[in-house]
């Protein structure tokens, strides 16, 4: 049983590794926000990522190419922000397995009892 879990967009509730960096979806781990990131800080890049995403799909809607490249550009920008993209928001050395498969990553025993 996971000791904790977190909600996605329309997803059921998610298993999140006992250190707190990852949530796992179809088997693979995702990096979580930085927690260090102030309350106020993080419901504000929160609410430029929904933007961005928004500004991808009218680009996508509209097939404009160089705005559907600038959207995804902001898109991953606000991510880097949030710690979910770009340097590691830890400090202990551990490397980002972010999007590998867990069963290949130090998670996998973990993930396996969470699949049971």
């Amino acid at each position: 049983m996971p000791t904790s879990m977190t909600p996605t967009d329309s997803l059921p509730l998610q298993p999140v590794t006992s250190d707190g960096r990852y949530f796992v979806v179809r088997g693979r781990p995702w990096r979580r926000s930085n927690p260090d990131l102030p309350e106020v800080e993080r419901i504000q890049l929160v609410s430029e990522l929904m933007s961005a995403r928004r500004q991808v799909a009218a680009a996508l809607r509209v097939q404009d190419a160089n705005a559907q490249i600038l959207a995804r550009q902001r898109v991953d920008a606000v991510k880097q922000s949030l710690g979910e993209r770009g340097a590691v928001w830890w400090h202990d050395g551990a490397p980002d397995y972010n999007r590998r498969m867990a069963c290949n990553t130090p998670y996998a025993s973990w993930y396996a009892e969470q699949s049971r």
